[in-house]
């Protein structure tokens, strides 16, 4: 009886996986946790509709398929602003990459406990650019 409802919930599961493929959003870019992304998101009002910007760190990353979702983090005014979007919702017009960081943490929570210049991230031109330099411009030995 077992084989029989193991088999039957793995149906299930195929034809849930094929009505959400349908969904899921072709034209996502590679990020990775601790780069700066825009999201352009719809925002309806009334009979207009126009589109809204939210640049922040990218913090977490979390879910699969059509359940996944992204947190950016920004500040605004002096106060923290995180905010979730579903990767594949149909309000989410586009997502752009504006810098890439280099981190070593999957989740980037101790962010919220930071402030100024040491919330700020090493991005990977800066870490490639000072590699082997010295103020002079000559390789060190």
């Amino acid at each position: 009886m077992a084989g029989k409802e193991e088999k039957m919930l793995s149906e299930t599961k195929n034809v849930i996986r094929e009505i959400e493929k349908k969904y899921l959003r072709k034209e996502i870019p590679p990020m990775r946790i601790g780069d700066t992304v825009r999201a352009y998101v719809k925002i309806i009002e009334g009979d207009s509709e126009r589109l809204q910007p939210f640049e922040g760190v990218l913090i977490r990353r979390r879910g699969s398929g059509i359940n996944e979702t992204i947190t950016l983090r920004k500040m605004s005014y002096g106060v923290g602003v995180e905010r979730i979007f579903p990767l594949h919702s149909p309000y989410l017009e586009k997502l752009e990459v504006q810098r890439s960081a280099r981190v070593r943490r999957a989740k980037l929570y101790y962010l919220r406990r930071l402030s100024g210049r040491a919330a700020r991230m090493t991005t990977s031109e800066e870490e490639t650019a000072g590699a082997g330099e010295t103020n002079s411009g000559v390789a060190n030995p």
